[in-house]
């Protein structure tokens, strides 16, 4: 269905290949798992296969692609259109109609397929992704998860024979990932088609996988069975990390194969004390914000129901819950440039929180009373696209607006030092929208960090990451906590809640169902478990690094 034959791809800006004399064979009917570390050449790789490398991207394509028989050099991407599906990172790039019905059939009205067959395979995919609620709803009024949703199905209804998925579930909830990848593996096993998937939450994927597709990042490209794939590669999912821990062979794949082989390791640990948890979680820093009855409302219909809450300094909170169920409009509305019906936020100034003990005392503020430069020092918010907030030419240019508008200079810490700690090696004169996923995150916080604010908001920070971005955003986050902020990461990532969470506020329907310690109310959940956890389970182990720390206790006893 696909090959590549002696394929490399070169960029004027770049020294070498990102691809370099790449042979690549997949099957019709194969789920293909493609992965590597950010900037390897995951998004060249699968760009080739509908055309867009090298017809829009640029740069030169030596060798050969061909798609279902046609060489993608002499067909430009709408030519592969009946052929080739694509979903890529962020669903708006992709929109084109204003509701999520209109979007369902624009495709199919591009390849003039019949109006009676549209109307049937609108239904069908309304239904496969459970869109029929929201059929009639705007797309800009769709949470991201639900946009993400939309922008598979828009590319399903044109039955095509190759899908191409850039991260298809980043924005989603662990269960709607669960149902949008059974949907794919429906299509690869009944119908047929074939899929490449490259995605960076690869414990989501890797079960469904019937070949990975690795690339190290020299331009080479390594294919084979994932069990033997992930064997030898830097970048894992936290099943295979624990197999290799464990040393199991083969490595499991799914939780299944990894809890029938597991019962020797629980016993191990069983001997040993429970790891600790994160100390953050304990209410004896100060508090630094006190929300009361939040309420927000889009055309009478509440996101958020009444909401109270109270962050403390020097703990990480994790805001969790399914698409829809609130979490962006309560980061917003505790910033305080988003809609709020009802309710007050009162946050403690950075002057006032260094006398506090116990939460008590001290000057507070509503952020949205205050102007923004003044907001700014009081909560800071990275939303769920970070390019929203870069708008300058450069990357100097974005940090020297920064410095003004917060009146950094003298005060502490400019916003290149900020960025430099963060992610060094940025260069000035780089242009904000070219940079990483990882970079771009880097330099948004940076921006809200140089006005010191006490309360650090990030809405699903972790899109577009790998583990090893993830393992610096941890990092980056210690810090933050450590200096006596409270910080708030509205995510769908339980590996990395599992990692950086002192406390889960778990939301539904606007309302908050569960409130407490890491451990005690992600083990608990079904949905929100790790895969260590559910592998583990009774043990409360959260982490492969828990498991590593404690074998050596377990062997020296």
């Amino acid at each position: 269905m696909i090959t590549f034959d002696q394929v490399s791809v070169q960029y004027e800006d770049r020294a070498e290949p990102v691809l370099r004399e790449v042979n690549l064979t997949v099957d019709e009917g194969e789920l293909c798992l493609v992965v590597g570390h950010t900037g390897v050449g995951k998004s060249t790789l699968l760009g080739a296969v509908n055309g867009l490398v090298p017809h829009f991207t640029g740069g030169t394509l030596y060798g050969r692609v061909t798609v279902d028989g046609r060489d993608t050099a002499g067909h430009p991407p709408r030519e592969l259109a009946d052929v080739v599906g694509v979903v890529g990172q962020d669903p708006l790039d992709g929109f084109v109609t204003d509701t999520v019905e209109e979007e369902l059939a624009y495709a199919m009205e591009q390849l003039a397929i019949p109006a009676a067959t549209m109307r049937k395979r609108v239904e069908e995919t309304l239904d496969l992704l459970g869109l029929a609620d929201l059929r009639h709803r705007a797309l800009y009024e769709l949470s991201g998860g639900q946009q993400q949703r939309v922008a598979i199905g828009s590319v399903l209804t044109a039955h095509p024979r190759v899908l191409v998925l850039d991260e298809p579930t980043s924005a989603l909830d662990p269960s709607a990932a669960e149902e949008v990848l059974a949907a794919v593996t429906r299509l690869v096993h009944d119908l047929g088609v074939t899929v490449l998937v490259a995605e960076h939450r690869l414990e989501r994927v890797v079960q469904y996988a019937d070949r990975v597709i690795h690339l190290p990042g020299d331009g080479s490209v390594r294919s084979g069975p994932p069990a033997e794939v992930f064997r030898t590669t830097s970048i894992a999912p936290p099943i295979v990390q624990l197999g290799r821990t464990a040393g199991w062979s083969p490595l499991p794949l799914s939780i299944r194969d990894a809890r029938r082989r597991a019962a020797p390791l629980r016993t191990r640990l069983g001997r040993v004390s429970p790891p600790t948890a994160r100390p953050g979680f304990t209410g004896g820093g100060p508090r630094l914000l006190t929300a009361e009855r939040i309420t927000v409302s889009y055309q009478r219909v509440p996101a958020v129901r009444e909401v109270d809450l109270e962050l403390h300094g020097g703990c990480v909170t994790a805001l969790m819950g399914r698409n829809g169920s609130g979490k962006s409009s309560l980061l917003w509305a505790l910033q305080g440039s988003g809609p709020r019906t009802k309710g007050t936020v009162h946050v403690v100034s950075a002057a006032h929180a260094t006398r506090m003990t116990g939460g008590t005392g001290g000057k507070s503020g509503d952020p949205r009373d205050l102007s923004p430069a003044q907001a700014r020092r009081l909560v800071g918010l990275v939303p769920q696209t970070p390019t929203d907030l870069l708008y300058l030419e450069s990357v100097r240019q974005e940090l020297d607006q920064a410095d003004a508008e917060s009146f950094a200079e003298g005060s502490g810490p400019g916003a290149r030092a900020i960025l430099d700690r963060l992610a060094p090696g940025i260069d000035d004169a780089t242009h904000p929208r070219d940079l990483s996923e990882g970079q771009k995150l880097a330099l948004v916080l940076a921006i809200q960090l140089v006005a010191a604010p006490q309360v650090v908001l990030l809405d699903e920070p972790t899109r577009g990451l790998d583990y090893r971005a993830k393992r610096q955003l941890v990092r980056i986050v210690d810090d933050l906590v450590a200096q006596g902020r409270a910080v708030v990461v509205s995510t769908h990532d339980v590996e990395f809640v599992a990692q950086a969470a002192d406390r889960v506020v778990v939301m539904a329907e606007g309302e908050i169902v569960a409130d407490g310690p890491t451990t005690d109310v992600i083990v608990a959940s079904p949905v929100f478990a790790p895969q260590v956890a559910k592998i583990l389970a009774p043990l409360a182990y959260l982490t492969v690094a828990q498991v590593t720390a404690a074998l050596p206790d377990e062997e020296g006893s």
